[in-house]
């Protein structure tokens, strides 16, 4: 009987990047199985938990702390011990291949390292489904998703016709008929009136200069002025005199 392989993804430990995860959650979603992921900061005790709870095929751990040699034994352990032991238990992470091989040895599943395809961990999924349920038993792949036409090019682009000019069916003497027609020929006749140029700058008013006030004269400079004795002219005999 075919059906979905059921996949729990988790993140054990501290390690608070989630990027991988998601990708490969949604690589394997994509593949036509179900995915249950855990989320952040999830204990070993938790994860076997929802994997039993969740009648899970694949446990798949993202470790990226460093601390995949005490977590993969420890949730391996756990998993026995929660009679899901003949599930398989993979993932991946900032593993060194020595590491790897090591704990392949101790019943850890295949292990992945960065920038690995996520269509490998699906065949390896798949290949591991098949060799225990039996190959009947193993789902179909989903059909590809179809992509997208590529645009074409702007020379190919048809372009739109250009709208036909509105003919003017109107007679050039019957647009004037009427008293709109006469006024604007009576318009059109009259010569335009030009305007005076207006000067540059505005003309500024001839500064005036402002009289000063007179004080008023003493009365002490009065009596002098009055008593003051008017200068003679001199005669005619004095002038000759002075002459001669």
């Amino acid at each position: 009987m075919q059906r979905k392989i059921r996949v729990l993804v988790g993140k054990p430990g501290l390690d608070g990047h989630d990027r991988g995860a998601k990708v490969v959650a949604a690589a394997l979603r994509d593949a036509g199985m179900e995915v249950i992921y855990t989320g952040l900061h999830q204990t070993p005790e938790q994860i076997v938990e929802a994997a039993v709870q969740e009648d899970v095929d694949v446990v798949a751990l993202s470790v990226l702390s460093g601390a995949h040699m005490t977590l993969f034994p420890e949730i391996h352990e756990l998993m026995r011990a929660r009679g899901i032991g003949d599930r398989l238990l993979t993932g991946g992470g900032i593993i060194p291949t020595e590491d790897m091989n090591t704990l392949l040895a101790r019943g850890v599943g295949r292990l992945f390292g960065p920038g690995t395809n996520t269509q490998d961990i699906v065949g390896y999924i798949r290949e591991w489904y098949a060799g225990v349920h039996g190959s009947d038993a193993l789902p179909p792949l989903p059909p590809p998703a179809a992509k997208p036409e590529p645009m074409a090019p702007v020379d190919s682009r048809p372009r739109p016709s250009a709208a036909p000019a509105r003919a003017d069916t109107k007679p050039a003497a019957k647009r004037g008929a009427g008293s709109s027609g006469k006024r604007s020929a009576k318009r059109a006749a009259r010569p335009k009136a030009k305007r005076a140029a207006k000067p540059a700058g505005r003309s500024k008013r001839a500064v005036r200069p402002v009289a000063k006030k007179k004080k008023p004269e003493s009365p002490k400079a009065a009596a002098r002025r009055s008593s003051a004795k008017p200068a003679r002219r001199p005669t005619r005999a004095r002038s000759a005199r002075r002459e001669g």
